[in-house]
């Protein structure tokens, strides 16, 4: 593990050796505030480009020389993205894992008068494609809904991205930067994986940042993310997509310089990759115990963790006996929830969160089907340093950053910086 002094921020002053072809291009100095057209600021988010895998490597480090690692939050994208586009934790935040108990608020409540049904047909792949297009377009559930839970105990939960999140009220619980937008009637422009593939949000952005008058970009690519899942050891076609990023957004950066000299640019990540050494099969030795779901216990098994809910104290103590001896992970304590900012007081998201150690992976989860085999996992313990995200910026943020947390921040501080420069302008036009 580093130290903290390893997270102090880190400024590239050279190209390193063996960099490619497009790194010969630089984007010249930036000229005074008078000859500028109008503000451009460009937030990317990469979907689980770690500190690990792009340390030691070169990546658009002439445009972006602001380089430093940033801790994540413990859980998957559903719990990082919403904390850097709010600035506050999951506790605080209300988003964390996809699926949270909430048996009197579930859309699936009808599904109870089902459970006559055999598993063979109440959990077969056409109910469960049923379900999912039920959950999209009838029941209010959002565009990005899978029927991960089986249906036979889909009626204890509700889903947290009901909404979009990458839209303004799309965090029920907090603000947003896409709510700030809004309220400071600030033009901009937001991709992601809701509509286009990482290609065509590319190709976009470079047109609107060209045609539009958006004066904020906020690009979300995600597909580094299955990359890295399935290729972590495999060197080749990472570095291959990397390059191809790093064209691409080059080609962006000069845009947005050639509309506003001073345009500021920046990278940022959820969460980083670990390398897959090991799996474990917990779901095997809970169904050891002869507990019954649902009149003992309720289980979601995620792929680094598993959450449990307990209705008799025979399930809660034979369960918790058996996390206790088993040295693949450990209990995750309140205080430790509270100091990761995911304790909730009303245990929605678990009575008892048991946590695999980094490099290990459930063989059996809801979230993944079988024979998937991942050369690389995240969601482990944000002390793992595969875990960390990365920050990578054309300008020094004006505050100093230490989690996903203080992305926010940084939109933030833009987005003043944005307004304030709209009234001056506003304010000059009208004096002439």
């Amino acid at each position: 593990m580093r130290d903290e002094g390893d997270r102090e921020f880190g400024k590239v002053d050279s190209m390193e050796s063996g960099s490619t072809n497009f790194a010969t291009e630089r984007v010249p100095p930036a000229p005074s505030p008078a000859d500028r057209r109008r503000r451009l600021d460009v937030f990317v988010l990469i979907d689980a480009l770690g500190w690990k895998f792009l340390e030691g490597q070169e990546f658009l480090s002439d445009l972006l020389p602001y380089r430093q690692p940033l801790r994540t939050v413990l859980g998957f994208s559903s719990g990082a993205i919403p904390t850097m586009l709010t600035g506050l934790s999951p506790a605080e935040n209300g988003h964390w894992n996809l699926f949270y108990y909430d048996p009197e608020g579930s859309p699936f409540r009808w599904l109870r008068y089902f459970h006559f049904l055999p598993d063979r047909l109440l959990n077969h792949r056409v109910a469960r494609k049923l379900l999912k297009e039920m959950g999209r377009h009838v029941l209010g559930m959002g565009q990005n809904f899978e029927c991960c839970v089986s249906p036979r105990f889909l009626p204890w939960f509700n889903f947290i991205e009901r909404r979009d999140i990458y839209s303004p009220g799309g965090i029920a619980e907090a603000k947003s930067v896409f709510d700030l937008l809004l309220e400071k009637g600030i033009p901009h422009r937001v991709y992601t994986y809701h509509h286009w593939s990482d290609e065509e949000i590319l190709r976009r952005a470079l047109h609107d940042v060209e045609e539009t008058d958006a004066r904020f970009f906020f690009v979300y690519l995600c597909e580094m993310d299955m990359l890295l899942h399935e290729q972590w050891r495999n060197s080749q076609p990472l570095e291959q997509r990397l390059k191809w990023y790093a064209g691409r957004l080059r080609q962006l950066f000069q845009v947005a310089r050639d509309a506003d000299p001073s345009a500021t640019f920046t990278i940022a990540s959820d969460h980083g990759m670990t390398p897959v050494h090991g799996h474990y099969d917990l779901v095997r030795d809970v169904a050891a115990l002869s507990l019954k779901m649902p009149e003992d216990y309720l289980a979601v098994y995620d792929s680094t963790m598993a959450r449990f809910w307990f209705f008799t104290e025979r399930g809660r103590q034979a369960i918790v006996d058996l996390l206790g001896g088993l040295s693949c992970g450990r209990i995750l304590t309140d205080e430790e929830l509270r100091q990761l900012g995911i304790f909730f007081p009303d245990r929605r998201y678990g009575e008892t969160i048991f946590l695999l150690d980094p490099g290990l992976l459930l063989s059996h989860s809801d979230f993944n089907g079988p024979g998937w085999m991942p050369a690389g996992m995240h969601g482990y313990h944000p002390d793992d340093p595969y875990s960390d995200a990365v920050f990578l910026s054309s300008h020094k943020p004006l505050l100093p950053l230490r989690s996903i947390a203080d992305v926010y921040s940084c939109m933030q501080r833009v987005l003043e910086k944005q307004t304030l420069e709209s009234g001056d302008d506003a304010h000059l036009a009208g004096a002439g």
